[in-house]
């Protein structure tokens, strides 16, 4: 063990110490240990026990742990607070200028146990809820967790696209002449990958010279390489060959081995133009996102053409959103007002329900305030509408946070679980029923309540709750946020199958928030929406005329 191996134990040590309150002296005393240890020239491992007391600043209580580690490998003090403390807010404490107090503050104030989880609040704006969290220290920790989170080697779409992008550009400006195109899983849009993949005609003995672009290894066929610390996979191929290459690199192994399986004698090489591939085969295009497995295949090779699936565009209003009311950073005049000049018809408020008092949820007196500036604005800012909503809590039995007149009062309920999340899947899947057998829910907010690479979502029978959407007339929500997409694409099909309408909802706590929405429209694609089977891509008085037929059914 090096020495600064073994330093860095004594800097875990003190953290840990200072995070659960412990002595100070003794931090103070281990602190001073790491500085003093990483710096020493002499193998500490190598020294006796004697050798080692004899080390200005080192007493006999460190030269022992340092003996213990040097000799078994492990420090049982260390152990005994690292048992007593989460993984996740372990990790936490190794982000630079995020120290113990700050890390016991979000620990104990939101409950955050994982970098996820943390940078999800940070999106919510949580942080500035906690003393000593101001916009730029929650900012600036907010670009520290997204490197971090890079690090563990699997990105976020909207990460991974921007990069994807940014590269693209650079490669196209350096060699004007050469084609350059996305490919694999970023072309297909997944929530989540681990490495950029593009498809080029470029010589692999100039991928070399691309300034920021780190060569990992190359050959004829394909270069591994890094940028910005992001895996990138160049794949190499003539003009000629370019839509073959394309057709092969862009679907998932599922599709392609469908899709020759459907064709087995006929030979897709040496095609310059992907649509020549479809051409080949007689088989109608199809989009890069909706080529994960094979549920499309039959629809592409039947005459009747395939429907338009949704796109951004296609999105009429926003629904789901926060003010300052109770999480959001920006006022409800604010967010109506940026919903309206980003060319939006109306905006669905949807503030948290009074049992989330970490979000500073709304008591019924609060609300009827809100309805009352409302009301104020929409004279004000007519024709565009803002509809009276509320993200109001399933409780642990089902219920909703809101007693029935407080609700009926609402135009829009969106009814989501934020509490007591360790359930199994029985117990998960009741709760969701019974808050969805409730006449005035009127969509089901992120179904899972996943939190893509930090927390698995709660596991849910999706048939049954799909099937009793369908029943109550009731919406679920693909949560745009890139860091849910829940519900996740896969069971659009079955929810259209079902006849239930799914409402891409960029839960925005902020006006940038409502960007979102693109987001959740590529992950929608995957499952095949349309904008006839999207709630939020109809008119304000379509969606009103929707919740009143739930009620009325119900």
């Amino acid at each position: 063990m090096t020495n600064p191996e073994i330093a860095r134990h004594f800097r875990e040590l003190g953290k840990l110490m200072e995070l659960h309150g412990d002595n100070p002296f003794k931090i103070r005393s281990y602190t001073n240990a790491y500085n003093k240890l990483r710096k020493e020239d002499r193998d500490l491992a190598a020294m006796t026990l004697e050798e080692l007391q004899k080390l200005e600043g080192v007493g006999k209580a460190i030269a022992e742990k340092i003996h213990e580690l040097a000799t078994t490998g492990r420090m049982e003090t260390l152990e005994k607070w690292r048992a007593q403390t989460p993984e996740g807010v372990r990790e936490m404490l190794n982000i630079s200028g995020f120290g113990p107090k700050k890390v016991k503050a979000v620990w104990d104030g939101l409950g955050v146990t994982t970098v996820g989880q943390l940078l999800y609040a940070i999106n919510e704006n949580r942080l500035v809820e906690l003393k000593g969290f101001g916009l730029k220290t929650q900012e600036t920790l907010k670009h520290k967790l997204e490197f971090l989170q890079k690090s563990r080697g699997r990105f976020l779409y909207p990460t991974a696209a921007l990069a994807g992008a940014a590269l693209l550009e650079q490669l196209r400006d350096l060699h004007p002449g050469e084609r350059f195109e996305t490919t694999g899983a970023l072309r297909r849009g997944c929530p989540t990958l681990s490495h950029l993949e593009l498809l080029t005609t470029l010589a692999p003995a100039l991928v070399a010279k691309i300034p920021g672009l780190n060569v990992k290894e190359t050959d004829n066929e394909m270069t591994r390489a890094e940028v910005d610390e992001m895996p990138v996979t160049l794949y190499h191929c003539i003009p000629d060959n370019f839509g073959s290459k394309q057709f092969r690199y862009t679907g998932s192994p599922d599709f392609l081995r469908a899709f020759v399986a459907q064709f087995p004698e006929i030979d897709f090489s040496g095609l310059p133009a992907e649509e020549d591939v479809f051409a080949r085969a007689q088989v109608q295009w199809i989009a890069p996102e909706l080529r994960e497995g094979d549920w499309i295949l039959p629809a592409a090779s039947a005459t009747t053409p395939l429907p338009e699936f949704i796109t951004a565009k296609d999105i009429r209003g926003v629904v789901h959103t926060h003010t300052t009311y109770s999480d959001g950073i920006y006022s409800l005049r604010e967010m109506a007002v940026a919903a309206r000049d980003k060319g939006y018809e109306y905006i669905v408020i949807s503030d948290h329900s009074q049992a989330a008092f970490y979000a500073n949820g709304l008591k019924p007196e609060r609300v009827r305030e809100q309805w009352a500036e409302i009301d104020a604005l929409n004279a004000e800012l007519a024709p565009f509408r803002i509809i009276k909503g509320t993200e109001c809590d399933i409780l642990s039995d089902g219920s909703l946070d809101y007693d029935a007149d407080l609700l009926a009062g609402f135009e829009i309920v969106i009814a989501s679980i934020h509490s007591n999340l360790n359930m199994d899947e029985e117990r998960a899947t009741q709760r969701l029923l019974a808050a969805i057998a409730n006449p005035h829910t009127t969509i089901l907010g992120h179904p899972t309540g996943r939190l893509l690479l930090s927390r698995e979502g709660y596991p849910i029978d999706h048939k049954r709750v799909i099937d009793a959407c369908a029943e109550h007339g009731v919406a679920i929500e693909l949560n745009a946020n890139p860091y849910r997409l829940d519900l996740d694409w896969s069971w659009i099909p079955y929810a259209t199958e079902r006849g239930v309408a799914i409402s891409i909802n960029p839960d925005a706590h902020s006006t940038g928030g409502i960007d979102d929405i693109h987001w959740g429209t590529v992950a929608a694609r995957k499952g095949g929406l349309t904008s006839a089977n999207c709630l939020n891509a109809d008119t304000a008085e379509n969606l009103l005329r929707f919740a009143g037929r739930k009620t009325t059914k119900s």
